[in-house]
């Protein structure tokens, strides 16, 4: 590829392209895609830390309600990812078929469900956010003060799911380039409007740790507005007209059906996770702290992953219904290698500089040991994750969400949570007993989800 095309092409990816992703080079297709997709997480990726590094300013018991509050988001976040693998299979796959009317109809339908499974989160939050945190083991400062920071994560819970499944719809139809528009949009607002509302800005008073969850639903809000703009503007390949608004039960049925599984792989990755942080919490709000500086770190150098991999839904789904399976499988192959290249890179500077990355946002000696120990550990297998996340979504863009679901529960019910309260608790390890179970079982995971993708099962999927 000499430069100019090399240009040409990266400016195609940025202002979105109209090529046929069942037809161009796969090398071509990957990029154009992945490309939008890479900076789109980037910049959400950025927001989690530039988030966490203001909140950080607040204390430690400030950063502990972040990480207990997220472990309900997680429960939310696996509602609206299942959603998201459903829809961008069938969207992907009607577009293959070439039938972009269909493919509207089902965008359309997914955002009806999005808006009633965000109620009971909703009322959760609002009316039992106290009671959910001293379940989670929250310290006398989180029940007092840090509550309202989960009332309004909860609580205005329909921005995020919306967001999560109409950028789905975007990208299952090739459209990545809208879907990093609208995250530039709503996380860029969230990055200027964090510290206004929590430090207090001219006639905006200081709302503190609340602060931070009115900026990110401001931002978000108003980025889900410019989603619905977008799309009944209509993308490169993809718009809505008023006759797909009605309620089509079938469409929805086969939403549902398909969602299943990629709702029951993320709730039982999200639950345990959950279990994990309940763990956490027994050695202090110190230790959960460091945890979640450590995650959000974790996150920032994971989406230009999540990026290439979410391309990789798009291009399977694509592919599988313009009736080429082994084109999609040499994109998941594609992917992975230049994954695995990235991931070793992030992991080498892990495993030496793990607690000057913690310390960006704590000057606190143990959080930033504990944090440092997490970052340490997971630098032994991050690699690892490169193909768990190619060969995942491989499985998610056929629409066989069933199999990761099935995996999960082995590796993280099964395996994780066992394994976590053996080593720290049991045999007193402590966190690092736990971080070390982490890396185990997800190393383990990703193995093993590799050597199911390439038995070719998944080729079979009928959506």
């Amino acid at each position: 590829m000499t430069s100019a095309s090399l240009w040409n092409d990266l400016k195609k990816a940025l202002a979105g392209s109209e090529e046929d992703y069942t037809e161009v080079s796969i090398r071509k297709a990957v990029f154009l895609l992945s490309v939008p997709m890479v900076l789109e997480l980037v910049l959400e990726s950025v927001f989690a830390v530039v988030d966490i590094y203001f909140v950080g300013a607040l204390g430690a018991s400030a950063i502990a309600t972040v990480g207990l509050t997220e472990t309900y988001l997680f429960l939310l976040y696996s509602v609206a990812m299942g959603l998201s693998f459903s829809v961008t299979a069938i969207v992907a796959r009607r577009i293959g078929e070439k039938e972009k009317d269909k493919a509207g109809v089902a965008a359309i339908q997914s955002i009806w469900i999005a808006i009633l499974a965000s109620i009971p989160f909703a009322i959760a939050g609002i009316f039992f956010s106290k009671e959910l945190l001293t379940l989670m083991g929250g310290d006398e400062w989180v029940l007092t003060e840090g509550y309202h920071y989960m009332q309004w994560m909860l609580g205005g819970n329909i921005v995020i799911i919306l967001l999560f499944l109409i950028n789905a719809v975007f990208r299952g139809a090739g459209d990545a380039a809208i879907s990093m528009k609208v995250l530039w949009v709503s996380n860029g607002l969230n990055i200027i409007l964090d510290p206004i509302f929590i430090f207090g800005w001219g006639p905006i008073p200081a709302f503190g740790i609340t602060g931070a969850a009115i900026a990110t639903n401001l931002g978000r809000g108003i980025g889900v507005l410019f989603q619905l703009w977008l799309l009944f503007q209509g993308g490169k390949h993809i718009k809505i007209l008023k006759t797909h608004l009605k309620v089509e039960w079938e469409t929805i049925r086969g939403i549902l059906k398909t969602s299943l599984g990629g709702i029951g792989q993320m709730l039982v990755g999200m639950t345990s996770w959950i279990f994990i942080m309940r763990i956490l919490s027994e050695f202090g709000s110190q230790t959960v702290a460091g945890a979640t500086i450590a995650l959000r770190t974790m996150m920032f150098t994971l989406m230009p992953s999540w990026g290439m991999s979410n391309a990789v839904a798009t291009l399977v789904g694509q592919n599988l219904g313009a009736g080429k399976p082994e084109r999609a499988e040499q994109s998941v192959w594609f992917t992975g290698f230049y994954n695995m290249g990235y991931l070793i890179l992030v992991s080498i500077i892990y495993f030496f500089w793990s607690e000057n990355l913690i310390s960006i946002f704590t000057e606190d000696p143990e959080v930033i040991k504990i944090g440092g120990k997490w970052l340490q550990i997971v630098s032994f297998s991050y690699f690892i994750y490169a193909w768990w996340m190619a060969a995942g979504q491989a499985f998610n863009g056929a629409g066989d969400t069933i199999t990761p679901t099935k995996i999960n529960v082995v590796f993280f019910w099964l395996i994780q949570i066992p394994l976590a309260y053996i080593l720290g608790k049991h045999l007193a390890y402590g966190p690092t007993g736990v971080f070390w179970a982490i890396m185990i079982s997800e190393s383990s995971v990703g193995v093993f989800t590799l050597w199911l993708f390439t038995k070719g099962n998944w080729k079979k999927t009928k959506v």
